[in-house]
């Protein structure tokens, strides 16, 4: 096996299918269809994204996915944006018992059934993924059309497993699915502690539920609710009262959301080399990199380089909250927020500002930045941003002077702030923690040398503490 290439190991390689959006008399088989920007997220097990399309019985049954078999994407990556095609999953029994009883791949991609007795197709999946590691998947692509294309037969036809015993391979995709398994397990954990601390912000300061609990007699100081202690309860008033914006605790009051900052500046984008007076190596976070960021990576941040001055005045610092103010589309409006944590920052070997795209808000003080962030996140999720939107241009832009001065916030006693940002933030701190940065960078250390033959198993125990 050592001297056969992919192509002599397949069983079966074929293209994907699309078929029909509504069944008609020839696409008649209801399919799941795997695209190539369905993988990544496939491959954490998120498996909602997927389509479902109507194929026909022939298709259906020459591309029905098996567990084991590999998908590839062989059309759709770009130059421009960076993204190499060649992305690749292995189909698990937990993928396809959740997509349904037909699942195919879709026609940007392609079908590779390798013989399991010979080589182990998770082994292959990770020996791709240390091409696009590396770069060498780029060999493979054709950018004549300005759409990457794939090619997939002189890819089969040129890769060889780099490691030759099959019991190897599986050990090797064993270590690098734990650390990955690592990784989407911490991922996780950070969407729930962001759902913990949205729960909170809208129990506390959209619901007032403890207002209502007292304001209704379901609370008694000595039978508190779940969830919250009663020292927390008595911090909030007995009733609500009427105001111009509806009902509010009483004692309380609405305050446009710009009072609650000290600045606000736009962002840069300075220049890609050092240029004259733009000498100032600095990472730029886009509004692109913020999901990345949250769960504790550092995204696909750029390096750029700006002047001093700009820099002096839009570094950011630990507290900072960064404003996405353009490039939402139909579906996605602009307004969505990242919290800057001194671990944020410590991601990066440079100074840290955000894209021009983006705005830098500046907190008075702890208290008001918890209280700014936290409301920004239930804006964004509860759809509140699209109130802001501005399409003249056919790119969203924010209106960010209208929101700052009409979007109104409750505000409570100076010491419930005090309560809520000690909650607040002490989730922010769990969610900003680089445990997944530190596992993300072993991991691609580990990747490349594992799959080459480089590093032997046995070493790679050792250095994980197996």
């Amino acid at each position: 096996m050592a001297n056969e290439s992919l192509e002599q190991l397949a069983l079966h390689t074929i293209g994907g299918g699309w078929g029909a959006e509504t069944e008609d008399a020839t696409n008649n088989f209801r399919v799941s269809v795997i695209r190539g920007t369905d993988i990544p997220r496939l491959r954490v097990g998120e498996f909602s994204s997927v389509p479902i399309r109507y194929e026909s019985s022939t298709k259906v049954k020459n591309r029905r996915l098996r567990p084991g078999d590999i998908v590839i994407e062989v059309s759709g990556g770009s130059a421009a944006s960076g993204q190499h095609t060649g992305r690749a999953l292995c189909v698990t029994q937990k993928m396809l018992d959740s997509l349904g009883e037909n699942v195919i791949p879709a026609s940007f991609c392609r079908l590779l059934r390798l013989d399991a007795q010979r080589v182990n197709p998770d082994f292959i999946v990770y020996q791709i993924d240390a091409l696009h590691l590396t770069g060498e998947i780029a060999e493979f692509e054709n950018q004549s059309t300005g759409i990457a294309n794939f090619q997939f037969s002189r890819f089969a036809q040129e890769t060889f497993p780099c490691v030759g015993d099959l019991r190897s391979q599986a050990a090797i995709a064993h270590i690098l699915g734990t650390l990955d398994d690592k990784i989407e397990l911490n991922r996780k954990q950070n969407e729930t502690l962001e759902a913990m601390a949205r729960a909170l912000y809208k129990a506390w300061f959209v619901d007032f539920e403890p207002v209502r609990a007292k304001q209704e007699g379901r609370w008694h100081r000595d039978q508190s609710l779940p969830g919250l202690p009663a020292h927390l309860y008595d911090l909030f008033p007995d009733r609500l009262v009427e105001s111009a914006l509806g009902e509010i605790p009483e004692g309380w009051e609405h305050i446009p959301f710009g009072s609650l900052l000290e600045s606000t500046i736009g962002g840069d984008w300075g220049k890609e080399i050092p240029e004259d007076d733009h000498n100032q190596a600095v990472s730029i976070i886009r509004g692109t990199d913020f999901p990345d960021i949250s769960s504790g990576g550092i995204g696909k941040v750029p390096t750029r380089y700006t002047t001093e001055k700009k820099l002096a005045s839009r570094q950011l610092q630990a507290a900072d909250i960064v404003l996405e103010i353009s490039g939402g589309s139909p579906t996605q409006p602009t307004g969505r927020s990242l919290f800057i944590s001194e671990a944020t920052l410590d991601r990066f070997s440079n100074a840290v500002v955000c894209a021009s795209f983006c705005r830098r808000l500046q907190p008075k003080n702890r208290g008001l930045g918890a209280l700014a962030f936290m409301h920004l996140q239930h804006l964004y999720a509860a759809g509140g941003t699209w109130e802001y939107q501005n399409q003249s241009t056919g790119i969203a832009n924010f209106q960010t002077t209208r929101f700052l001065e009409s979007e109104m916030v409750a505000m409570p006693s100076a010491v419930l702030l005090d309560a809520f940002a000690a909650q607040a933030h002490s989730l922010l701190d769990k969610m900003s923690n680089n445990e997944n940065l530190a596992l993300v960078k072993l991991r691609d250390t580990l990747l490349p040398k594992l799959v080459s033959g480089e590093l032997r198993v046995q070493d790679a125990e050792r250095i994980l503490g197996a």
